[in-house]
């Protein structure tokens, strides 16, 4: 037997036909949610791409700074050096006279023959035989008299000097009678003088003339080559030997080499040995003696 379809009830077919718009309805707001979903998250993209390139161009625009690591210490601060105090000016110091003098004395080859005299007034040193003496300097020479009689009265107060001979003593004076005189003359003026008594000094070296210890300038100012101490004791040479001569002491050789040559000694012509002494005495008060030569 065969079956036939059952027809569906009419209120059956009538709440289909009322359930399909409903559907539609739900169909249409759900796309219309996706299409503004999807409208919202395209947005969402442009901003946020745009706020990236905005910081991306502000970076590029100033550069970061880069923050000190927290495990680093800040260094300390080096401290600024001082500031270097100005330089002093260097003062300039004027040489004393006693240090220029010798310098600043020219020698002139002559003179005018004419002295000047050192005051006097000095004690006497020595022995009871008390010889008096004046000293002179020529005019035109820069030589203060007074120094030179001040150099000339220690000389002859040493205790190696002539004074050692037990009796014989010194004194300065000023104008008026002397027992002798000392004259610094220039070279011209002591060739002069010593050449009256027949000594020919060639403008070099000094004499001894009767009462008158001739004293030349250039030896005094410059020493001599074979005298290798200072010059101040060179002329504590030039006095002894020439006051040497006045007291009645003749020329001596050297006695031996090594030993001190006399200060009657010609040690401007060499000293044959002995060593250079401007003194007749030793600390001892020896006389330092060689043999007579003319």
């Amino acid at each position: 037997m065969g079956t036939r379809a059952r027809r569906a009830h009419p209120s059956v077919r009538g709440a289909r036909r009322r359930r399909r718009p409903r559907r539609a309805a739900r169909l249409l707001r759900g796309a219309t949610l996706i299409v503004v979903l999807g409208v919202a998250v395209v947005t969402l993209r442009i901003v946020m791409r745009d706020d990236v390139l905005a910081e991306t161009h502000a970076g590029a625009e100033s550069p970061a700074t880069e923050a000190p690591a927290a495990s680093e210490p800040e260094p300390e601060p080096e401290p600024e050096p001082e500031p270097e105090p100005d330089p002093e000016p260097e003062l300039e110091i004027e040489p004393t006279e006693d240090e220029n003098e010798d310098e600043e004395i020219p020698v002139p080859e002559t003179g005018p023959g004419t002295f000047r005299v050192a005051e006097g007034g000095g004690e006497p040193v020595g022995g009871d035989a008390v010889l008096t003496y004046r000293l002179e300097v020529e005019d035109g020479i820069e030589l203060d008299p007074d120094e030179a009689a001040a150099e000339v009265q220690t000389v002859l107060a040493d205790p190696r000097g002539w004074t050692a001979e037990g009796d014989t003593g010194f004194q300065l004076v000023g104008e008026g009678p002397a027992d002798f005189v000392v004259q610094i003359a220039t070279p011209g003026t002591v060739d002069a003088i010593c050449g009256e008594y027949g000594l020919d000094t060639r403008g070099q070296v000094n004499c001894s003339v009767a009462q008158t210890v001739v004293v030349n300038l250039r030896r005094w100012v410059e020493g001599s080559p074979q005298f290798p101490g200072p010059v101040e004791e060179y002329r504590a040479l030039i006095v002894n030997h020439e006051v040497g001569h006045y007291l009645g002491h003749g020329h001596e050789g050297c006695s031996e080499p090594g030993a001190l040559a006399p200060a009657m000694m010609q040690q401007i012509k060499g000293l044959d040995g002995c060593v250079a002494n401007a003194w007749p005495y030793d600390e001892n008060g020896t006389y330092l003696s060689g043999p007579a030569v003319p």
